[in-house]
């Protein structure tokens, strides 16, 4: 690319190489040829094209001339009518047999569906490499205490391995959703104008073909299948449904991300994203080490239910049998929603496999803070020992008030010695029992044993489905390069 003109970041500053390659108009044309030349080749077998005929426009499959395909179209103002006219005019022999009783779309929803389940297949894949990093991080943590926080405030001790199932499981939801929108990612299929197949039909009357044959030989070459029904185009709301599993995505890593940025903050102090040995992190105050791997996930993800917004609206007004005001946007959404997407989880690997963990703040914190979650068992047990339930309820809050403010001074909480120097206490309760239910060590339940079955349940899922590479992949130019944001 140049850097004279506006492009977009997704082409060239966020995705992989290999999806950027797969999404770019050279490939898309190169597999439109693809498409005619599995027509041909099918259409053959009925006498509808020759050998002759199929083994020229085979030679020429990969000449793709984007220059001059464009030319045409600023003067016919149809792309692939353009892309028709270069091929034909090289395929000199074959090129008048292109396209036989095919309508746009029979090509260009094969192909989109194609790149789509290749890409979802991609993403899938990284996903699960990202659910694997997250069990190892469980399993490394099931059983490290740490506070918990509602409302951003202290609750009660949790453990930083069932803090990241919390995290893997919106993941496992994630990926459930999306391998059913790859499953459920088919094509138009041929069909024709308003998808009735009619113009095969009429082309294979007396040949003992069908359109239902024509069809599953093309579709087979790309590893395809097609709904019973079709318009003009494939279920545009097959678009919404994959681009709302993305937004999914999207929704549980910018959580991650956002914690994750929350937790590193000097308040907290708990987790840091990797941080490069050279990085910089500011161009005013070089002390900074600014979370810009979790920014970049949280702004990028934002993204995501806003083009996921325009496929239900694509879905949601293709009249009849099509109209053609989805076209221009999909060549947007639906790309950039899979980069998108595909560089989120890549950087949520980074973060994951690269996190440092505090462990002396985390043990600050949850000596600080920690004891607070132990006055409920005290008062079940003073009650049980026979309180007055509304008493020591009060005199728990007033002693909790008191521990609370010499915690904002910067002194050691309190709550331990104030509470067993409570003789409406310590008449009931051994101080020494007092002292070990205000432990926090003991109040996290069954958060340990519930995080490893989550990491059990991972590393037992599926690998992702792959999808079809017959035709195979794209150049994936060169590597990319550091990001600042």
């Amino acid at each position: 690319m140049t850097y004279d003109s506006y492009a977009s970041p997704y082409s060239w500053r966020y995705g992989r190489a290999e999806l950027r390659a797969l999404f770019s108009e050279h490939e898309r044309r190169r597999l439109w040829r693809q498409v005619w030349l599995a027509l041909a080749e099918a259409q053959s077998r009925h006498g509808l094209v020759t050998a002759e005929e199929v083994e020229d426009i085979r030679a020429h499959v990969d000449d793709v001339d984007v220059d001059a395909a464009l030319k045409i179209e600023s003067e016919i103002h149809h792309d692939l009518m353009a892309e028709i006219r270069v091929f034909a005019s090289q395929a000199k022999i074959g090129g008048g047999k292109l396209h036989l009783g095919s309508t746009s779309m029979d090509i260009e929803d094969t192909v989109e569906t194609y790149r789509l389940r290749r890409a979802v297949a991609m993403i899938g894949a990284s996903l699960g490499e990202l659910l694997r990093a997250f069990t190892k991080r469980i399993r490394a943590n099931s059983g490290v205490v740490c506070m918990a926080f509602t409302h951003l405030q202290p609750a009660e001790p949790t453990t930083l391995g069932y803090r990241f199932a919390v995290y893997a499981q919106d993941l496992l939801i994630d990926d459930a959703a999306l391998r059913f929108a790859f499953e459920n990612l088919t094509a138009k299929g041929m069909r024709g104008a308003v998808g009735t197949a009619a113009s095969y039909e009429q082309l294979l009357n007396g040949s003992g073909g069908s359109a239902e044959t024509l069809e599953k030989a093309v579709l087979d070459r790309f590893g395809l299948s097609a709904r019973e029904v079709s318009t003009q185009t494939y279920p545009r709301k097959l678009d919404y449904m994959l681009l709302s599993a993305l937004a999914g995505i999207g929704a549980s890593l910018s959580k991650f991300a956002a914690d994750i940025r929350i937790l590193s903050s000097p308040e907290f102090g708990e987790l840091r994203e990797p941080f490069g040995e050279k990085q910089v992190g500011s161009s005013a105050m070089p002390f900074k080490r600014n979370p810009i791997l979790c920014e970049r996930i949280g702004s990028l993800a934002r993204m995501l239910p806003a083009y996921a917004d325009v496929a239900w609206q694509n879905a949601a007004t293709n009249y009849l049998e099509r109209t053609l005001d989805d076209s221009a946007n999909r060549r947007t959404i639906l790309p950039e929603a899979l980069l998108c997407t595909d560089e989120i989880v890549q950087l949520a690997v980074k973060v994951v496999n690269g996190l440092t963990i505090e462990s002396k703040r985390i043990a600050d914190n949850l000596r600080t803070y920690g004891p607070f979650a132990g006055t409920e068992s005290v008062l079940l047990e003073a009650v049980r020992a026979g309180g007055d339930r509304q008493a020591v309820h009060e005199l728990l809050r007033t002693a909790s008030m008191r521990a609370w403010e010499a915690v904002a001074q910067g002194k050691e909480n309190p709550l331990s010695g104030l509470l067993t120097e409570e003789s409406e206490l310590t008449g009931r309760l051994d101080p020494a029992e007092i002292r070990r239910m205000l432990e926090p060590s003991g109040h996290t339940g069954i958060a340990p044993a519930r995080a490893l079955a989550l990491a059990d349940k991972i590393d037992a899922l599926a690998p992702f489905p792959q999808a079809s590479t017959s035709l195979g992949r794209p150049s994936t130019g060169a590597p990319d390069g550091a990001r600042s944001g």
